[in-house]
């Protein structure tokens, strides 16, 4: 590894953390990744026990919702560069090998105005601990200069994910499992209880709930909490799918 490079890039996650008083963190060196590599947002989502990956880390609501809805269609860069163990580098989201590839996400990227996309693995070895997701609105590739430096920040998400030995991250297991426990408690749960009311697999149950979530057009997070608060119920058929208000009212009505 270049070493002037990875000064550096240590250097803009410091630097990032010192702006707010603390230590290094994995949203430091997320939020410090999409500065440095001028893009218009960056995530960082985690595969636990090596499962489905989650969307844990963003750098703003751009990346947020864009993490989001690969998690929520079950297409896109970062499940592809989980799955292969490479780096997937996309650098036109609306050119014809991107539409083949991931029709529904890329469409909903470009319609966000997002250019390009870039994710990269995060682990060594068999040590896979999640992907790094950059999102650019120009279309291209990234110049060599700045995926040299997306690499380097993978390694250091690496790091602060699994080395608090080090010192760099003394808290990164509580940054980590309260980031899962605020999603489960409300895409998890939510599974949970559609598969209980269905008399279906929790797989199958967060597949319904994604499903939903795309054809209504809202995140995965905003179904699962109606489903908890009873806003939302889900029917044997997903093509019958209706909220409970819904029901209400046509009780009202009749």
């Amino acid at each position: 590894m270049d070493l002037d490079r990875s000064a550096r890039v240590w250097g803009a996650i410091r630097a990032t953390a010192h702006g707010d008083g603390t230590p290094p963190s994995l949203q430091h060196a997320v939020d410090a990744c999409a500065s440095g590599l001028s893009a218009a947002g960056a995530g960082f989502a985690m595969t636990p026990g090596g499962g489905v990956w989650e969307p844990l880390f963003s750098s703003g609501a751009a990346a947020t919702e864009l993490d989001e809805l690969q998690f929520t269609l079950g297409e896109g860069p970062s499940g592809e560069a989980v799955t292969s163990g490479a780096p997937i580098l996309e650098s036109d989201l609306s050119g014809i090998g991107a539409g083949r590839r991931w029709p529904a996400f890329a469409a909903g990227a470009t319609e966000r105005g997002i250019g390009a996309a870039f994710a990269f693995p995060v682990g060594f070895g068999a040590a896979q601990v999640g992907v790094l997701t950059v999102y650019r609105r120009d279309r291209g590739p990234l110049p060599a200069e700045l995926l040299e430096d997306a690499l380097v920040y993978a390694d250091a998400l690496l790091v602060l994910a699994l080395d608090n030995r080090s010192g760099i991250a003394t808290d990164t297991d509580q940054q980590v499992e309260a980031a899962f426990s605020a999603r489960r408690a409300e895409v998890h749960q939510a599974a949970g209880a559609v598969a209980a009311q269905l008399v279906v697999s929790v797989t199958d149950a967060l597949a319904r709930l994604r499903a939903y979530a795309y054809s209504t057009g809202q995140s995965l997070q905003m179904v699962a909490a109606d489903v908890m608060a009873g806003r939302l119920r889900l029917e044997a058929d997903p093509k019958e799918t209706r909220s409970h208000h819904d029901e209400l009212e046509q009780e009202d009505d009749s």
